[in-house]
């Protein structure tokens, strides 16, 4: 119980760890109250959850106010992608980085005209901060997708190994490639549930624009973010080992 706590903790006093953990209450709490919110009897339960959510997306919203250059820090050490072996991926994570790069600026303007610091309209560029979001997440499927077939083949690569010594050095490889097969379909899985809230966050007739209910936009968003705290737990346990 302890460990647990502790290792909360740790996850709190990260800002990574923080925003994860903001991201699955604002839309857990979606989630839960977008379902009470239909039931007379929990009405107003549901409709101070769905409070909470929006003042937990208002709070990682404002604080994304400062993420312009650990973006810009990390585009910068990506650069061209020339350690990639596949011209593929490095040019769908080019193309990924400036998405999310563009995103920022654009989400700021929304936000300092919601917040009437300057005079503009907010809407269209929330619509812009949505679409790079949404360009963001469908080059990373693409890019994930990629990825799952290189590896595949690797796999497939290590399975004909002949010597006895061979196999179980690929026995070793393909365990650790299946592992990473794995983190692509997550990250797949994951980038398609923010997909399709992003398709619903934009202006009306694009597609199914709109016509989420809360619950299911908050049941989208809670997938996305377990698998993204699942990510970040695994990752830092192999970084431990």
């Amino acid at each position: 119980m302890q460990n647990s706590v502790e290792s909360f903790i740790n996850v709190l006093e990260s800002y990574r760890g923080r925003d994860k953990v903001i991201r699955t209450l604002c839309y857990g709490s979606q989630l839960v109250g977008g379902v009470l919110a239909g039931k007379k009897s929990q009405s107003s339960l549901g409709k101070s959850l769905l409070l909470f959510s929006a003042q937990l997306s208002h709070c990682r919203t404002t604080l994304r106010l400062f993420d312009d250059l650990s973006m810009l820090a990390y585009s910068t050490s990506y650069g061209l992608g020339v350690t990639e072996e596949d011209a593929l991926v490095r040019w769908m994570s080019i193309l990924t980085n400036v998405a999310d790069q563009l995103y920022y600026p654009c989400e700021h303007v929304a936000w300092a005209a919601d917040a009437e610091l300057i005079k503009t309209k907010s809407d269209r560029w929330w619509v812009l901060s949505t679409g790079f979001w949404g360009m963001s997440l469908i080059l990373s499927i693409l890019r994930s997708i990629r990825s799952v077939l290189i590896l595949k083949g690797k796999v497939q690569k290590c399975q004909r190994s002949g010597s006895a010594d061979s196999r179980e050095e690929a026995f070793s490889q393909r365990a650790a490639l299946q592992r990473q097969i794995r983190g692509e379909v997550f990250s797949i899985l994951s980038s398609l549930a923010d997909l399709s809230n992003a398709i619903h966050w934009m202006p009306p007739g694009f597609l199914w624009a709109g016509r989420f209910p809360p619950w299911l936009v908050g049941l989208m968003g809670t997938v996305s973010s377990l698998i993204g705290l699942l990510q970040m737990s695994s990752s830092d346990q192999g970084a431990c080992t």
